[in-house]
């Protein structure tokens, strides 16, 4: 699947929204990629996993024997990601703060996992992630996402395989551009704020 035809899925869906948005990084925005409504259609869903199963290296999906993926956004994607790589997925969730693996989920020690989220900005729940997931006793080998809205700049400490990257300007509340300073910003992620 090339970018255009990626990004084409998102527009079908509705899912890429314009205004004044607050990220879940904290960050302010002028756009937000809604993937939940990516995701709604489980055959676009479907597609778009195998399309990000395809990017990975060979070595990479020989290796994998578990999908993880954080709760809620990373939840579908991370599903889908396990069909189309012919493997179990679970995912980690936060029920006090801290992700930790669902109830009932286990890791085997040393099993080697693929972290799959929708959409990675600043990086910081794929790195609780895969932190939940260390410490269940797993090896996260790498991570894939649908969207890299990073600019090329996050560190997870693992392999990183985007989908594709949209890389729309993102500012503190300090530095905000006139137009949205003057408009009340939304927040539409699912990730709490401190």
């Amino acid at each position: 699947m090339q970018d255009d035809e990626i990004l084409s899925e998102f527009r079908a869906s509705q899912a890429l929204l314009e205004g004044h948005f607050l990220l879940s990084s904290g960050r302010h925005s002028a756009h937000y990629l809604q993937c939940a409504r990516v995701l709604m259609d489980p055959m676009r869903a479907s597609r778009l996993a195998s399309a990000l199963a395809a990017k990975l290296p060979r070595d990479v999906r020989q290796q994998i024997t578990k999908v993880v993926a954080p709760a809620m956004g990373g939840v579908i994607i991370g599903h889908e990601m396990g069909r189309a790589l012919g493997t179990e997925a679970i995912f980690v969730e936060r029920p006090t703060g801290t992700f930790e693996l669902r109830r009932g989920f286990s890791l085997e020690p040393g099993e080697k996992v693929l972290m799959v989220e929708d959409v990675v900005t600043t990086g910081l729940s794929s790195r609780e992630a895969i932190r939940a997931v260390e410490e269940a006793g797993g090896v996260v080998i790498a991570e894939a996402a649908l969207v890299d809205r990073s600019a090329g700049a996050v560190d997870l400490g693992v392999p990183f395989y985007p989908l594709v990257a949209l890389n729309f300007p993102t500012y503190a509340a300090d530095e905000l551009p006139p137009e949205l300073a003057a408009t009340p910003a939304i927040k539409p992620g699912s990730r709490a704020q401190p």
